[in-house]
């Protein structure tokens, strides 16, 4: 194993990084032949060569049996995914750089970039780019990271318990934000509990190796996690303290997320001015607390994920804004489970009066409607996004304030244009 770890790594220092997408290689990439139910990436690995890949790490011994010719840029491993996962430790671990990971229900990649931009302030950042957050994710953010990086910052995704601390074995970050404990992969984690039981592996990995948690005061499941944890050393921090700074960031949600940053900021020595600089900086995209002005509308797109916790916040900050015409437009929160029933009742009855029309798309929330007793706001189901897509192309929405919060899976985003 220490012979195969060596190979690995001398791959990759002779490379210009690492892909696990075929259809991406440039001159020098280290190409990883992953496979999953539908596919196997062993099957792409002569291809990646032939298009210029340095070599190829393969789990496939007949692959490397019927190609004699470029034997030497095949390297066989037992499992690709675990020799991903363990040259990302390897070079974690050379790279020797403090690292903080964001874990949380809501608000990660918000957070990471509020951070990794204040932090860019005084060190030379990597960051997770993307949605690069999980099993595969993290380590490809680990291997992006050059001898030039002074400092990572790893948004850490999970659905499950147990995914956390994977990740954490991986990154084995010194320093860890929890956004929040909220109503996210119920299904996945096993209900409320195993939700604070699986994000809580991030303190876990902090706790068992002398690293530093931020924590804000106000939150008391937090706070109550970090004490629980003896060992733990804890950066406690009020978010009254983003308050001031300035950004492009819809929703009074987001102040937590700016607090984070602001806090992290100070702790490592930048300078108030410079911190609201970063987070000034920061525009958001990607359907995540946009604020978008159209020719007929003002949106606020917020549609790329969405979980009880989320939604409810969503409702709170659009109850807040003034309007003389407010649309919700809502689509199913996914991976709920047994809990997605009495989840969505419970958003459709806290939607109810928010906005003078609603509009509800996907199974579960029809679901929910009809179940639901004394709803008094105007109500639109619609089984799918393009089903609702035609319906506004006959019936458009304008002059309006427009809310439109669901599941990635229900891609609401699609009716914007219609907007």
């Amino acid at each position: 194993m220490k012979r195969e770890n060596e190979i690995l790594y001398a791959a990759f220092a002779n490379s210009v990084g690492v892909t696990t997408d075929s259809r991406k290689i440039e001159v020098g990439t280290l190409f990883f032949a992953l496979h999953g139910a539908s596919f196997d990436g062993n099957d792409y690995a002569i291809s990646a060569l032939e298009q210029g890949a340095i070599a190829a790490v393969i789990d496939r011994k007949d692959i490397l049996d019927n190609n004699p010719a470029v034997a030497e840029r095949l390297i066989l491993v037992d499992d690709t995914l675990l020799a991903l996962q363990a040259l990302a430790q390897e070079h974690r671990r050379r790279l020797a750089i403090p690292i903080i990971a964001i874990a949380g229900s809501n608000g990660k990649t918000t957070t990471k970039e509020l951070v990794s931009r204040v932090l860019a302030e005084k060190f030379e950042v990597s960051t997770t780019k993307g949605n690069l957050n999980n099993h595969i994710g993290v380590p490809l953010t680990l291997l992006a990271m050059s001898a030039d990086t002074e400092f990572g910052v790893v948004e850490m995704g999970a659905s499950a318990q147990g995914e956390i601390a994977l990740l954490c074995s991986i990154a084995e970050p010194n320093y860890g934000i929890l956004t929040n404990i909220g109503l996210s992969h119920l299904e996945g984690f096993g209900g409320v509990e195993g939700i604070r039981k699986g994000k809580g592996e991030l303190f876990d990995h902090l706790d068992r190796n002398g690293g530093r948690a931020f924590v804000p005061k106000e939150d008391e499941v937090l706070c109550e996690m970090a004490h629980a944890r003896e060992d733990l050393a804890v950066e406690y921090y009020s978010r009254t303290i983003g308050e001031g700074f300035r950004s492009n960031l819809t929703g009074d949600y987001n102040r937590y997320n700016i607090a984070a940053a602001v806090e992290v900021g100070r702790y490592f020595g930048v300078t108030d001015e410079r911190i609201a600089e970063a987070i000034l900086s920061f525009q958001p995209d990607n359907n995540r607390s946009q604020a978008v002005k159209t020719e007929h509308n003002s949106l606020v797109v917020d549609c790329y994920n969405a979980n009880p916790s989320s939604m409810e916040a969503a409702l709170d900050n659009i109850a807040t804004m003034e309007a003389e015409h407010k649309v919700l437009i809502l689509g199913d929160m996914l991976e709920l489970g047994e809990w997605s029933g009495e989840a969505h009742q419970t958003i459709l009855h806290k939607a109810d009066g928010v906005a003078e029309r609603i509009i509800l798309v996907g199974d579960e929330f029809a679901k929910a409607y009809k179940a639901s007793n004394e709803l008094h706001s105007n109500y639109t189901l619609y089984p799918t996004t393009a089903e609702a897509l035609v319906s506004l192309e006959n019936n458009p929405i304008s002059d309006s304030l427009i809310l439109l919060k669901g599941s990635r899976g229900i891609r609401l985003e699609q009716l914007i244009e219609k907007l």
